[in-house]
């Protein structure tokens, strides 16, 4: 997928302080304008005009909405740690904007301090093609862990599902190229997950925030007294702060999506933890305000370099 020097990610690495850890946004890639209609079909433009708080980071005037594949990389209790690896290079995949995508995601990871090499623990808060595609990376001909000596963690549920689901080619593909590598190397730790969360590494946390799929989680990371909630796809835009009940198309349970999103945002609402979406696109960063009957974002701009 080409984009136009207008519409490219930043240069620079966008990064939030939360105490004394410094969150980089690692950016792969903005998604085509269609992306919205198709993920999440409830959203219409009329829907989308009737909160004018999203316009012009959150969507158009025409009420199309903006989204984003990045990671988040941080470093706490002497861990390296990055959250969900986006779509990765060079995979199969039936999305076009997916398919064999090109970008310098890896240079990006790299110039924010964080070599593949270096990094310790990946976070994966689920098993999608597009946030799990850069665990491995094409070596002669073969498709290898990207982050050797990282300890790569999912949710047990999350794992054990897709085990014994009945796949399409097309996500049989992505395990193949994008999981199984993983596993074959001993990388690949499943944790269970209990409903109060579990911690996995200083200061981190996973939350279970189950619907879009089984074993889905979003990633709390604390630090004096701060907080910092990564919702991966519990959340993928922030349309659904206003509008709760709006789901994805590709939701495995609907409704237990719609309670997860309720629940989370409840949680945060009107506190000062700083919700990073991983489809958000930039500002990407917010607050979770009441409004109306809802919610809203008020975003928080990255940190001035």
């Amino acid at each position: 997928m080409s984009t136009s020097p207008a519409t490219r990610p930043s240069a620079t690495t966008p990064t939030w302080t939360v105490g004394d850890v410094t969150v980089h946004r690692i950016d792969e890639t903005l998604l085509p304008p269609a992306t919205g209609p198709w993920l999440l079909p409830d959203a219409t433009p009329a829907v989308v005009a009737g909160q004018d708080w999203l316009r012009p980071h959150f969507a158009d005037d025409q009420g199309v909405l903006h989204l984003h594949s990045h990671s988040f990389a941080f470093t706490v209790g002497g861990l390296r740690v990055l959250v969900d690896t986006g779509i990765g290079n060079g995979k199969e995949r039936a999305n076009p904007a997916w398919h064999h995508l090109d970008t310098d995601y890896l240079q990006r990871l790299t110039a924010a301090g964080f070599p593949p090499e270096s990094v310790d623990l990946v976070v994966l808060t689920h098993l999608h093609a597009d946030h799990v595609g850069w665990n491995t990376r094409a070596v002669d001909g073969a498709w290898v862990p990207t982050f050797p000596n990282a300890r790569y963690v999912t949710s047990r549920t999350e794992r054990e599902f897709w085990a014994g689901y009945d796949m399409e080619e097309a996500r049989r593909q992505m395990f193949l190229d994008s999981v199984t590598p993983v596993e074959e190397a001993g990388l690949l730790d499943l944790v269970d997950v209990p409903a109060e969360g579990v911690g996995i590494a200083p200061n981190v946390r996973l939350l279970p925030t189950p619907g879009h799929t089984p074993g889905h989680v979003a990633v709390e990371l604390t630090d004096r007294g701060r907080t910092a909630l990564i919702t991966g796809d519990c959340i993928h835009h922030p349309v659904q702060l206003a509008h709760p009940a709006i789901g994805a198309c590709v939701d495995i349970d609907p409704a237990q999506s719609e309670a997860s999103r309720r629940t989370l945002l409840g949680s945060l609402a009107d506190t000062d933890a700083l919700v990073l979406g991983t489809h958000f696109a930039p500002p990407t960063a917010g607050r979770v305000v009441t409004h109306d009957d809802a919610y809203r974002l008020a975003p928080v701009p990255a940190d001035a370099h």
